[in-house]
């Protein structure tokens, strides 16, 4: 009977440690249901990554030609008729990312300067006959009112240029710095004075751009952000892989460039910039 009975309490015992495995099993299936509630993401891949906030944007400076207008100037040819055919494909093939020709005037003679400026102001008046707004930057240009941010812009051509976009088109960017601003881009100076002017840290800016020379690299070296606008994907070459200076990001249009905003970006109003735009 003792046996038998040690047999009972052996049996009930073995049912009752069989339940507490079951429920122990059913617990851990119920844990675990977030693997399961995310179609094609475990949960070990939310880490804190995923949950850091977008950067700050408060304001966009911006080039002029080939970026906020369509590109009409004949660069190459320019150069050519300013450095000669010879000097020209040797300084290109030296220089990747494009040729830097008022940098190389600046080491000539006063008498060769002004030759060299009078053949670039030709070619400039010429662009400034044909000039046409870029597609996308109007409604670029709503979008940032509309959320008060500020826009700049710097460029390579004279004041007289800047003057006349911003009179044909309606646009006002401010600062608005043309090449009388020394040093000019790829220095960072004038985007650092932007900066200053709009009481902004440089890593709360965008420069946006048509150049990895001139617009890219005075973006990277002001500590900003830079955005390369490449409508034709002619950067994609091999040639321009290996350059000092690369973009943050890249897009083919200023319409692409407003949802990388909307997207990437806390956009934070400045309350003084419907009185600057």
């Amino acid at each position: 009977m003792v046996i038998r009975g040690s047999d009972n309490l052996g049996g009930a015992s073995e049912g009752k440690l069989s339940s507490i495995i079951a429920h122990l099993h059913m617990f851990m299936l119920c844990s675990r249901p977030l693997q399961f509630l995310i179609p094609g993401r475990a949960f070990s891949s939310m880490t804190s990554s995923s949950l850091t906030p977008n950067p700050r944007l408060r304001g966009l400076v911006f080039d002029m030609d080939g970026t906020l207008t369509v590109p009409v100037i004949d660069f190459p040819a320019m150069y050519r008729a300013v450095l000669g055919e010879q000097d020209y494909l040797r300084i290109k093939s030296q220089s990747p990312s494009g040729i830097d020709i008022l940098h190389h005037i600046e080491t000539w003679t006063p008498d060769k300067q002004k030759r060299a400026y009078e053949i670039i102001t030709d070619f400039e008046k010429q662009g400034l006959d044909k000039l046409q707004i870029m597609p996308g930057a109007a409604e670029l240009c709503e979008f940032l009112e509309s959320n008060n941010i500020r826009r700049g812009l710097i460029t390579r051509n004279v004041k007289d240029a800047v003057d006349l976009f911003h009179k044909r088109f309606g646009m006002t960017f401010s600062p608005a710095l043309s090449r009388e601003f020394r040093p000019y881009k790829p220095d960072p100076a004038p985007l650092l004075y932007i900066c200053s002017n709009w009481d902004m840290q440089p890593n709360e800016v965008m420069m946006v751009g048509d150049s990895l020379k001139d617009d890219v690299a005075c973006g990277k070296r002001a500590g900003a952000f830079a955005c390369l606008l490449d409508e034709t994907g002619r950067y994609n070459a091999p040639e321009y892989q290996n350059v000092e200076f690369k973009p943050d990001y890249k897009v083919s249009s200023l319409f692409e460039l407003q949802s990388l905003l909307e997207k990437n970006f806390n956009l934070i109003a400045d309350p003084n910039s419907a009185a600057h735009n």
